[in-house]
Parts: structure tokens; C-alpha cells; sequence
């Protein structure tokens, strides 16, 4: 059977993939397919030669030729411009296989804790700074938390801390504190080791997560006015810097987690804990530790692919469609 008349691989009743390796392989089977895939959409009208042509300012011909630099271009019939697809991209000036980046975006979007960059390095075979250059792009350049819309209807909201406890020794050097002195030295360590991070989830809708210097009010409520639609109903638990909600024009319900409640009617934080449960895994479980510096971006990831949790095959291609826009 030749290669264009293969059927597509099936999914296992059981699956819940919508984009499988196999499927990757096929439309992506090595560079050259990435390349025109990338001159195709930033340039090509309708998938042809034809393209809008900035010296001529007019659409015109490209041809491709094979140039002197390590990545192949296409070349204006009418004055000679030369086209690179990877210019201005995040795989621009980048000796590693464009597939190895696209493979990269694919194991990203295709788990739901993350992958950590030594993980990156065995898959791809490249050394681990280069693993490690690849995810900072993808992250920071592409992943980035959309806010053009405001969160509504019912939004969660919870503070969390990310970092390690205290060890046996440092409990030990508390002993002799009495209990009121070992809770303050026990909020005076978590200060030092530990960084706070503040996120907001709307029901059936997107998240966002910030790390913030402190879980005080006046932190966390700028926040709140500058990702929440006004009047917007508002569930957090008790803790004491929501206490102004009210104030600011959203109706404000808490739920009494000190009490053992954690479910009261519709109004709960399952949502934002459960998106909590995914960051915690992924950090713990896959990068064990990420430094305050660049929480983040890390962050950024995960609340990226929370947002698109029910696109499916889409999240692969919406990221691909992302590393074809010019970086900053």
C-alpha cells in the first residue's frame, strides 16, 4: 500500500487520546515536513508557491532552492527575496532538528504533569542544556496565561505554598520554643524555603496562578479586580484576606474548611484544588524542585494546558499554530 493511502492508526475503546504518536509520525515523519508545515502557515497562500512578497509588495512566486545555510529557504521568483520560515521564531538559529522541537511541543501537550527536562534529553537524545533551552522557549514564549477575558460567573479561589518542609532537624531546634514559639518559627521558615502562589479558576472555564511575595490582602486583591469581571460570585475558605470581597463589589460565599467542611451546596473549592493537585504532582512528582525564580513559567504551563483540558488533538496544533508567530 503506498505511504499516502495508509489509514490512520485507531485509538483502543479505552483510549482517551486524540492525537497518538503514530498520528505525529505520520504528518511529521522528519524536517522537511516541519519546514513546509511552517512555510505553509506563515506564508504560502492556500498551501501553494504563491506569497505576499514585502520587497515587491505584491504576491508573487517563491521557489525553493537550497541555500548555503543549514536550514533551506524560499526565494521570490520576481526580485530574489529570500524567505526563511524559522526567522524570528523560537527555532531560529537553532542547530537542533526542527522534528525534535516539534516532538518536544507534543510531549508537552500530551501529559497532564508536564515533562521534566533530563526526561526531554533521553527522549530526544540531545544534552540536557539543550533540552533544557527548548522547554524555557516553549514556556515562556509560548505558553503564556491568556487574559484577554475576564473571569465570570462562579470563581474559585485559594492560596497554596510551593516548597519542601521542615526537616527533622529544624523541628528539633524548635522544641524548646513552647507552642506558640514553634508556630512562628514555623511561619518565619516556611517565609524563607517556601514561595506563595495565588490562582483563581472560573466553573467549567479557565484558570490563572501567580506567584505572589505574600498571601497578604493588599497582594492578592489587585489581582482579584484585574482578572475578575465585577459582580462576579466569588467562593474562597475562610482565610482572612478575602474578607474585603464583599466591599468590592463581589458577592462573596466562603466554605469552612477549619470545620472539616469542604462541601456545602454548590459552594466548594474542589476546582481550583483539584487544578493545585496537577501543579503539586507535576512539580513534586516530575521536577521535584523549582526554584522561586522560575515558578512562573512552570506555572505558566500548566495553567496553559488546564485552559485547553478539553480541546484534545487541538492543544498540540494550537501550540504549533503559537511557534509560527514571531518571538518578542
Amino acid at each position: 500500500m503506498a505511504p499516502g493511502n495508509r489509514k490512520a492508526p485507531r485509538n483502543a475503546v479505552t483510549s482517551d487520546s486524540t492525537y497518538m504518536l503514530a498520528e505525529f509520525d505520520r504528518d511529521f515523519p522528519d524536517d522537511e515536513s516541519c519546514l513546509v508545515w511552517l512555510w505553509n502557515t506563515r506564508y504560502a497562500i492556500n498551501g501553494g508557491e504563491t506569497a505576499f512578497c514585502e520587497r515587491c509588495e505584491a504576491e508573487r512566486v517563491f521557489r525553493r532552492y537550497t541555500a548555503k545555510q543549514q536550514r533551506q529557504d524560499w526565494t521570490c521568483t520576481a526580485c530574489g527575496l529570500h524567505v526563511h520560515p524559522t526567522a524570528g521564531t523560537i527555532f531560529h538559529k537553532s542547530s537542533t532538528s526542527l522534528r525534535l522541537w516539534f516532538y518536544a511541543m507534543y510531549l508537552m501537550t500530551s501529559t497532564r504533569s508536564g515533562i521534566s527536562a533530563k526526561q526531554l534529553e533521553r527522549e530526544l537524545g540531545v544534552t540536557y542544556k539543550t533540552a533544557y533551552r527548548i522547554f524555557k522557549l516553549i514556556r515562556t514564549e509560548l505558553m503564556c496565561q491568556d487574559d484577554d477575558e475576564p473571569l465570570e460567573g462562579v470563581v474559585e479561589m485559594d492560596e497554596m505554598f510551593v516548597g519542601g518542609k521542615p526537616r527533622q532537624s529544624d523541628k528539633a531546634a524548635w522544641e524548646h520554643l513552647g507552642r506558640q514559639g514553634r508556630t512562628s518559627a514555623g511561619v518565619n521558615w516556611a517565609k524563607q524555603h517556601r514561595t506563595p502562589v495565588f490562582g483563581m479558576v472560573e466553573r467549567e472555564g479557565d484558570v490563572r496562578a501567580f506567584v505572589v511575595p505574600s498571601i497578604q490582602a493588599n497582594t492578592l486583591l489587585p489581582h482579584v479586580t484585574a482578572n475578575v469581571k465585577s459582580g462576579t460570585r466569588i467562593i474562597t475558605d475562610e482565610y482572612g484576606s478575602y474578607r474585603s470581597l464583599e466591599v468590592m463589589g463581589y458577592p462573596h460565599e466562603t466554605i469552612e474548611h477549619q470545620a472539616r467542611v469542604y462541601v456545602s451546596g454548590d459552594v466548594h473549592t474542589q476546582t481550583i484544588e483539584g487544578f493545585w493537585s496537577l501543579v503539586k504532582r507535576g512539580i513534586w512528582g516530575v521536577h521535584h524542585s523549582v526554584t522561586r525564580q522560575h515558578l512562573q513559567m512552570y506555572l505558566n504551563e500548566y495553567v496553559w494546558r488546564f485552559n485547553r483540558r478539553n480541546s484534545g488533538a487541538r492543544t498540540f496544533f494550537q501550540l504549533l499554530l503559537r511557534s509560527a508567530v514571531p518571538i518578542r
